[in-house]
């Protein structure tokens, strides 16, 4: 079941992050979806994945969510 999860990721500061974040989201859940928003640090995710296991794939590359 696909769900909407919004995060803030204090980390997460340009291009390369979003690049990274969503690399490392597709790989576990290749139909994932992104909107970030660099300025707020904010971002929309919508997967099959749990929130508990975005959380930690975030928190194994550098972006611990708030």
């Amino acid at each position: 079941m696909t769900a909407l999860i919004e995060l803030t990721l204090p980390d997460m500061n340009c291009g390369h992050c979003v690049a990274t974040i969503t690399r490392v989201l597709t790989e576990q859940d290749p139909e994932a979806r992104i909107e970030p928003d660099l300025t707020t640090k904010r971002v929309r995710f919508t997967t099959q994945l749990s929130e508990a296991s975005l959380r930690s794939l975030l928190d194994d590359e550098g972006f611990t969510p708030a």
